[in-house]
């Protein structure tokens, strides 16, 4: 199992930028995946950037070139630096682990954090 925790949310002028913080329980080097996503109301959640275990990253076309994953291994967390913000930008963002071994593969969710992003 593994617990993610979830800050750096907020309030913030588009052009802007922030930095979501997702700190897991556990050695980011025991999680095959850890990803953030997105949620907006009324839309399906949608996948913004991961890394994999090996430190492969991915990203979400409508974020490329402006938000960036990371993660520090010491501290057990995944970073999403968010720059350029757009209003359309704004959601509740989820981290999300994924735990893989040969038997069954987890997902594991924190609670979100809200950035809503004023024009």
């Amino acid at each position: 199992q593994v617990q993610l925790v979830e800050s750096g949310g907020g309030l913030v002028q588009a052009g802007g930028s922030l930095r979501l913080s997702c700190a897991a329980s556990r050695s980011i080097f025991s999680i095959a995946l850890v990803g953030w996503y997105r949620q907006a109301p009324g839309k399906q959640r949608e996948l913004v950037a991961h890394i994999t275990m090996g430190g492969n990253e991915n990203y979400a076309d409508s974020v490329k070139g402006r938000f960036t994953i990371s993660r520090d291994i010491a501290k057990n967390t995944v970073y999403l630096q968010m720059l350029n913000l757009k209003p359309e930008d704004t959601a509740v963002y989820y981290c999300n682990a994924v735990l893989s071994t040969m038997y069954k593969v987890e997902n594991y969710w924190g609670q979100g954090t809200q950035v809503t992003v004023s024009s």
